[in-house]
């Protein structure tokens, strides 16, 4: 393991560096192995570690490229892993939610545009005033996605992206047991998008930051002591 990371390192250097950018193919493997005084074994493991996470793209019959490195490619490899949360880790991925979410909800209040703002009342009106759980819960996943990406930040879109997953189960679980939920939720994503259709970021920013802490809030208290 040790020699394979030392290869990873290698490859890694010649990326950072500028010797391999994005698109390029890598040499030989027997080329490559002897001037990074490799044997191919530890090479070819490396190669195979570095594609699982999006850095290398083996091309059967063609060779080995490094990818374009665009953060949304490589921040696939975070939402691999959040896949493996467990039930009590869920608070600490709404904790990073509030954080992040209602930063890039007070960016997009600035860049938005009209067509955007619209096709966001639109997914709100498409819900009516009583939607099921499930209904709720995908809109409101599109919801935010669509205010995410109108902040302009890619690097962050992706990571919200990947931290949605875990918290899906604790919204439908919210909306099937508290009384109030899917009104709660319908008024607070009217606020937010009053909020950005009036070009106002830092309440954009509040109300993201309320909507993010009532369920966090809300799966604290439902949680048994024992893993609170």
């Amino acid at each position: 393991m040790a020699v394979t990371d030392e290869a990873i390192e290698k490859i890694k250097g010649m990326i950072v560096s500028g010797a391999l950018r994005p698109g390029d193919r890598l040499p030989k493997e027997s080329e490559l192995a002897a001037e990074l005084g490799l044997s191919r074994n530890s090479l070819r493991e490396a190669v195979r570690a570095l594609s699982l996470i999006r850095i290398l793209d083996v091309r059967q019959g063609d060779g080995t490229y490094v990818t374009s490195l665009d953060p949304q490619l490589l921040l696939e490899a975070m939402s691999f892993v959040v896949d493996f949360h467990r039930d009590d880790t869920v608070l600490e991925f709404l904790a990073v939610r509030r954080i992040l979410e209602p930063a890039a909800t007070a960016m997009a209040a600035g860049r938005i545009d009209a067509e955007e703002l619209d096709a966001l009342e639109a997914q709100l009106n498409a819900l009516g005033p009583t939607p099921s759980v499930e209904d709720l819960v995908a809109c409101d996943l599109e919801f935010h996605r669509g205010i995410v990406a109108a902040s302009g930040n890619s690097v962050l879109c992706s990571l919200l992206d990947g931290l949605s997953g875990p918290t899906t189960r604790a919204r439908i679980w919210r909306g099937l047991t508290q009384k109030d939920a899917v009104a709660r939720t319908l008024t607070e994503h009217r606020a937010i998008l009053s909020a950005l259709r009036d070009r106002d970021a830092e309440a954009a920013r509040s109300w993201a930051t309320v909507h993010i802490a009532s369920v966090e809030q809300w799966l604290r208290a439902s949680l048994r002591p024992d893993v609170r």
